[in-house]
């Protein structure tokens, strides 16, 4: 089974995301089975920013016991061959927030994409934060457009498309522009609050996981927006 955790926003390093940390490990764990689990940070989103590894390794490594390595490839060249080594080890990904359309330009260039999609279809389970966690889906809203210097809004992008539909993280903040989004094109989509994760199984919402915020299923009906809580798994 393919198994993605996305989590709508957060603070790893002041530990606000714990429950849902908790629920991924033990994921990792029941992967790895009798041996200890791995988990790949890729910190692509925030140009391989090594504090915020260091801070994954903190929390997955010193609270849960899970081994843990680094994906760079912002500033250096890959060495395709070494970074395959590390994706084969992987019993969990976890993709850090940051610029999420600088993050898959990125990972297309670099020859990432295709050792991620490859641990996803052989069952790694596959979580992140913010553009860690939209760039999955196929319509994802996002600042990015921000972070390149075009613009001063959040908009719509395009992202991985393994899982259909539109996306918005921090959806506590985003609510109002994004629901506009949602009416005018007369859609559904899924909005993630910090703290909050969807759990994701062969490319279908099948839940979510609360750390003290809440997941949506937002729909545009006879004009209105109607929203429903995702039940916890």
């Amino acid at each position: 089974m393919k198994k993605i955790i996305a989590i709508g926003g957060g603070e790893l390093r002041e530990r606000t995301t714990l429950k849902i940390d908790e629920y991924i490990a033990n994921l990792a764990k029941a992967h790895a089975g009798e041996n200890r689990a791995n988990a790949l940070f890729i910190p692509t989103a925030s140009h391989d920013f090594m504090p915020y590894y260091n801070t994954f390794h903190k929390v997955y490594t010193g609270v849960f016991n899970v081994k843990t390595d680094v994906a760079l490839s912002v500033f250096k060249e890959v060495d395709l061959e070494k970074m395959k080594g590390k994706f084969d080890k992987a019993d969990m990904i976890y993709v850090g927030g940051g610029d999420t359309v600088f993050m898959l330009e990125s990972w297309k260039q670099t020859g990432l994409l295709p050792l991620i999609k490859e641990a996803y279809e052989r069952g790694v389970i596959i979580a992140g934060l913010s553009a860690g966690a939209i760039c999955w889906f196929s319509d994802i809203y996002t600042d990015s457009e921000a972070a390149l210097g075009e613009g001063n809004k959040y908009a719509m992008f395009k992202g991985l498309n393994f899982v259909e539909g539109k996306i918005s993280p921090h959806y506590g903040a985003r609510m109002l522009d994004f629901d506009k989004i949602v009416c005018y094109n007369f859609d559904c989509a899924y909005g993630i609050e910090d703290n909050a994760a969807l759990v994701i199984e062969d490319g279908k919402v099948v839940g979510s996981i609360s750390s003290g915020g809440k997941a949506w299923l937002i729909e545009s009906k006879n004009g209105a927006i109607q929203k429903t809580e995702i039940e916890s798994v």
